[in-house]
């Protein structure tokens, strides 16, 4: 007998987790709720999150606020494709996990469907990445910008807003100091770490950068493991030949030597998986973080992450932790759009399909950023098996209140094996600090 939707009364069926007239969640079965209720069971080999890349040369893009329906149906379609192969799987376990995926992609698919019939070609956007903080007080010294009610500059502690005679305003720049921990863990599933993490520094000119990095690898056997390592030594090498010869002179000049990075890895991922069969469809994601001076320069491809934390707060509204990525998965979007929420989509079934990532594709587009540093701050990298398990409040609680670094990774560690460890689990965590 089909059951109706309890938020818009349409028809659905018994099966069904997706509303196809309103896209809304809908409630557990009793029997399977009770399950729920008495928490999951241990995970086991059948229990690992599928990863992988959806291959198309189709991208989701951003459009002021709002996503363009074609684009988002485009990416669901590969989903269900890709499941679709899965349900010719040996394994049982496999093939059911395939037909509830595509059951529930079909339910959106149809939802979105609609939409298009109805006229519409773009749908709002209903939560997207915060506003930073901003700098309203320029310095009379060295220029840099500073925030609102700030009497000292930030850069070089020179008194700000005409405190100071002219005369008085010759100063030595105070430089900032990082204190940089990493970890990464196979987790208490998988058979093996195809996370790579790296932090170390650049050589410049008259100085040094900071560099930080972290790859999730997806494939058979090891070919994740080898993805990763692989787009990690060449984005380091590539930003180290970059940076050789004259510093870049700005923000955009930096990003742009960060994108040139994850392209070069790009290209050399494509090419192994090409050339050995085993390896054939390989891929990672690739955040990269580069520090120069007290600037932040961001690159990201796929859905590991940079966070910005400061118990001061990191955007305008005061809150304490801000995202500085956005996902490149299929659940990523769905949020956007509203068809399912944050927290559903930290268990979703798809949450591991990427449609943008390292390798999969002969070319890829790369997010980039760049923010500026102050005292106070926290850079954390991480890949999706410590924020699968671990919300974002929870990583900036531990992040913010652990004052040494190595410590604060151990324990958001420990926290995401605590709740399952079901993937691989890497962290980067620098903290800034002021001069002594």
């Amino acid at each position: 007998m089909n059951a109706t939707c309890p938020f818009c009364g349409a028809a659905v069926q018994p099966r069904s987790r997706f509303c196809p007239a309103c896209g809304k969640r809908l409630p557990a079965p009793p029997g399977e709720a009770a399950a729920q209720a008495a928490g999951p069971p241990p995970p086991s080999e059948a229990d690992i999150p599928v990863e992988a890349a959806l291959h198309s040369h189709k991208r989701v893009q951003i459009h002021g606020d709002s996503l363009n329906l074609h684009e988002i149906i485009n990416v669901v379609e590969s989903g269900v494709r890709w499941w679709q192969e899965k349900l010719t799987n040996a394994d049982a376990a496999t093939r059911e996990r395939a037909a509830e995926a595509i059951e529930e992609l079909s339910q959106i698919l149809h939802s979105l469907s609609k939409q298009l019939a109805q006229g519409r070609e773009t749908i709002r956007i209903t939560t997207r990445l915060p506003a930073l903080r901003t700098y309203e007080v320029g310095c009379p010294v060295c220029g840099r910008g500073n925030r609102a009610g700030a009497k000292y500059c930030l850069s070089c502690g020179a008194l700000l807003a005409g405190q100071a005679r002219e005369e008085t305003l010759t100063v030595t720049p105070m430089p900032l100091r990082f204190r940089i921990a990493a970890r990464t863990d196979q987790g208490r599933v998988r058979q093996n770490n195809q996370d790579s993490i790296y932090t170390g520094t650049i050589k410049l000119r008259g100085g040094a950068a900071r560099l930080c990095l972290v790859a999730d690898g997806m494939g058979g056997a090891k070919a994740g493991e080898q993805a990763s390592r692989i787009a990690s030594e060449v984005a380091q090498a590539q930003i180290q030949r970059g940076a050789d010869g004259p510093a870049p002179p700005d923000s955009a000049a930096w990003q742009d030597l960060l994108r040139n990075a994850a392209r070069a890895a790009n290209s050399r991922v494509y090419e192994e998986s090409r050339a050995d069969d085993e390896r054939k469809g390989m891929g990672t994601t690739l955040t990269i973080a580069l520090i120069v001076g007290d600037r932040l320069h961001i690159a990201s491809v796929g859905d590991s992450r940079a966070y910005l934390l400061n118990a001061g707060g990191v955007t305008d509204d005061g809150a304490t932790t801000a995202q500085l990525t956005s996902d490149h998965s299929l659940v990523a979007r769905l949020v956007d759009i509203g068809q399912i929420t944050p927290e559903q989509a930290r268990t979703h079934p798809q949450r591991n399909l990427l449609y943008r990532s390292i390798g999969t594709d002969p070319s890829v587009e790369v997010d980039t950023l760049s923010e500026q540093l102050e005292p106070g701050d926290l850079v954390l990298l991480c890949s999706d098996g410590l924020f699968n398990h671990v919300r974002d409040e929870e990583i900036a609680q531990i992040a913010l209140k652990q004052p040494d670094p190595n410590r604060a990774c151990e324990q958001l560690v420990a926290l995401a094996n605590e709740r399952g460890g079901r993937d691989n689990i890497s962290v980067v965590i620098v903290r800034v600090e002021g001069p002594k």
